[in-house]
């Protein structure tokens, strides 16, 4: 199914279509996201970068599908439609359950051993072998709207608006579901490298939970803190997008 202007299909968003260019950037949204969360990703990087946005079922205009409450089963259909692209190098980006999810895809293609992304930068999420207890998807819809808010990741006009928010809310509650639930060894490795971005004052990450990282990676591993929150990168974008265009820069 393609969508007129940008070159989409259900699961894979081109706001700036570059076929043509030499790498990609597949970026995976956090909890409750959408893949116009990273059009501005896309409109910096377009000049020299294929950039994808990954859409999950049950959000915008994929509402109506079944939301998928189970972080393998996601990465799983995540790994088929990304199976189905050249096989062009390729850097995943991926934001709080976001960075778990590309973790997740990219060591089922290594296991393929095709279509592998050369590098992942998690942002926002703590390593995948480190625990807490969670359970913010077993609260009414009150206790997530405080979630949200506490993140500051949800714009002030949806949480204001009581209809948008309530449409909104089975996807969250989903993502939340899915992401409360996962658990993962430290045996679990990637041989990519992997770099870590966090926000000093991240309550849901500590910089020593973004560190455990480098456990995941039989690669070279990298952690750059920047002042803020769990959404530090909407503060500091022009950085973010300096990193992510080194990442790039080392596949050209």
């Amino acid at each position: 199914m393609t969508s007129p202007g940008t070159s989409s299909t259900l699961w894979l968003r081109r706001f700036h279509p570059a076929a043509d260019r030499p790498v990609r950037l597949v970026c995976f949204p956090h909890a409750g996201g959408s893949a116009p969360f990273f059009h501005p990703v896309s409109a910096a990087l377009a000049a020299d970068t294929e950039v994808i946005a990954l859409q999950y079922p049950g959000r915008q205009d994929r509402r109506l599908e079944p939301c998928i409450e189970d972080i393998a089963t996601l990465a799983d259909r995540i790994t088929d439609e990304l199976l189905a692209l050249d096989d062009r190098p390729t850097v995943y980006f991926g934001h709080s359950m976001g960075a778990v999810l590309a973790f997740e895809t990219a060591w089922r293609l290594e296991q393929k051993g095709t279509h592998a992304p050369r590098c992942i930068v998690a942002s926002g999420r703590r390593a995948p072998s480190t625990t807490r207890s969670e359970t913010v998807h077993r609260q009414d819809d009150d206790g997530i709207i405080a979630e949200l808010k506490l993140l500051n990741g949800t714009s002030a006009q949806l949480l204001g608006d009581e209809e948008v928010l309530r449409m909104a809310m089975p996807a969250i509650r989903a993502d939340y579901r899915a992401i409360e639930r996962y658990t993962c060894g430290a045996e679990r490795v990637v041989g990519c490298p992997i770099t870590a971005l966090t926000g000093d004052a991240d309550p849901r990450t500590t910089i020593a939970e973004a560190r455990a990282w480098q456990v995941h990676t039989a690669g070279a591993f990298r952690l750059q803190v920047f002042p803020g929150g769990h959404f530090f990168l909407a503060g500091r974008q022009a950085a973010v997008l300096r990193e992510l265009s080194a990442e790039l820069a080392a596949f050209r």
